[in-house]
């Protein structure tokens, strides 16, 4: 039985993880489980799963988590040191699923300890890649791929030789907004942005995947990840979502990884890793999908693209930077301050605004100066935003 916590757990990515340990419930045993706002939940999970512990990252909802949890044996506590003290127990296996830069602390405590890291939390290798891979190296534990492109992509790199890949391709579905009209999507709202053609996700995630901040963010994951160069990583649209990425070598082959659109195979293939297990997922009938449809995107339409490229190259505090600006642009644009076009354009200046900071150019690469990264490229967010709305 394999000792687990999952942090995140009353997310999509989460619930899906929960899903597969009720399916198999003399194959986990449940140690942590952490969320948000949502305690109902979280409590109900953590019951039913008789986990040790269940944390809320809200420190105002702890008496609604204890008082959920009343008359269970499960413990309740609240705040970032406890998300923290969570993901420090001895796990084996720890999915990390806390969306955002938040999820970065509790994903390098998980290492820490030697676990085996499922990531989900995409921010953490954009903005602290180096930091969090020694982490791994350092304490003797592991990362595996949770976001379906990244597990795509080490499944079919699978006992073949890295030093022969020429390039990797990451898909994209296009989003809510592939097919309209350019001049439309400058006036589209949230509610619009917050529909995705093929996959159930939050409303976050599938905004990012309506401008492509998601697959700019999975460009620089691959970079950290695996260590390709900015040129080895392409990105195609697919609007089927089946073929989740695919490793061309230098032979002319190409191996890919085809799928339905399901995050419960990418989540079953890091916890039952290096086996196969049998998943509750659609077995895909070809001939009923009849074809599949590749094209290049359109840089116009994404132009967050180009600049997941030029953090890639600059590296450094860029994806940090990168990433922290796209979630306060993201809050702006949900909150109805800014169009949806405008994200774009408010993390380019938040980059160019902070490539010569004196106090991240002069500094160390260390959690303490990725934070501070983080913590001013929000703050210069704002103060775009707010110059753009007087």
């Amino acid at each position: 039985m394999k000792r687990i916590s999952i942090l995140g757990a009353t997310g999509s990515i989460g619930q899906n993880t929960i899903d597969l340990v009720r399916r198999d419930p003399a194959g986990f045993e449940v140690v942590a489980l952490t969320g948000g706002q949502n305690v109902t939940q979280l409590a109900q999970d953590a019951i039913a799963l008789d986990a040790e512990i269940a944390v809320t990252a809200d420190e105002t909802r702890l008496d609604d988590l204890r008082a959920a949890l009343k008359g269970s044996k499960v413990e309740a506590a609240a705040g970032e040191t406890a998300l923290i003290e969570a993901a420090q127990r001895p796990a084996q296996w720890v999915m990390s699923a806390i969306v955002g830069a938040a999820g970065l602390r509790p994903g390098l405590a998980a290492l820490e300890q030697g676990a085996t890291l499922a990531l989900a939390n995409k921010e953490s290798l954009v903005a602290a890649g180096p930091l969090v891979m020694k982490t791994a190296r350092t304490n003797g534990g592991r990362i595996l791929p949770v976001d379906s492109e990244h597990s795509g992509i080490f499944q079919a790199l699978r006992g073949e030789d890295s030093a022969a890949v020429t390039r990797i391709i990451i898909t994209a579905s296009g989003g809510a907004f592939r097919d309209w009209p350019l001049e439309d999507i400058e006036r589209a709202t949230p509610e619009q942005a917050s529909t995705h053609p093929n996959w159930a996700m939050g409303q976050r995630i599938t905004i990012d995947s309506a401008s492509m901040f998601n697959k700019a963010l999975e460009m620089i994951e691959a970079r950290e990840f695996f260590g390709f160069t900015p040129e080895q990583i392409e990105v195609l649209i697919h609007p089927e979502s089946l073929v989740h990425a695919l490793v061309a070598y230098c032979d002319g082959g190409m191996i890919a990884h085809v799928g339905p659109p399901d995050m419960r195979h990418a989540i079953g293939h890091a916890m039952y890793w290096p086996e196969r297990y049998a998943l509750p997922v659609e077995q895909l009938d070809l001939t009923a999908v009849g074809q599949l449809n590749f094209r290049e995107p359109d840089l116009q339409r994404y132009p967050v693209l180009r600049l997941a490229r030029e953090v890639m190259e600059e590296r450094g505090f860029s994806g940090a930077i990168f990433n922290a600006a796209k979630e306060r642009a993201l809050d702006h644009f949900i909150a109805g301050h800014i169009g949806f076009c405008d994200m774009c354009d408010i993390v380019e200046e938040v980059l160019a605004r902070l490539s010569s900071e004196d106090s991240l150019t002069s500094a160390g690469f260390t959690l303490e100066t990725v934070l501070e990264a983080d913590h001013l490229a929000r703050t210069r967010a704002d103060d775009v935003v707010s110059e753009r709305t007087r």
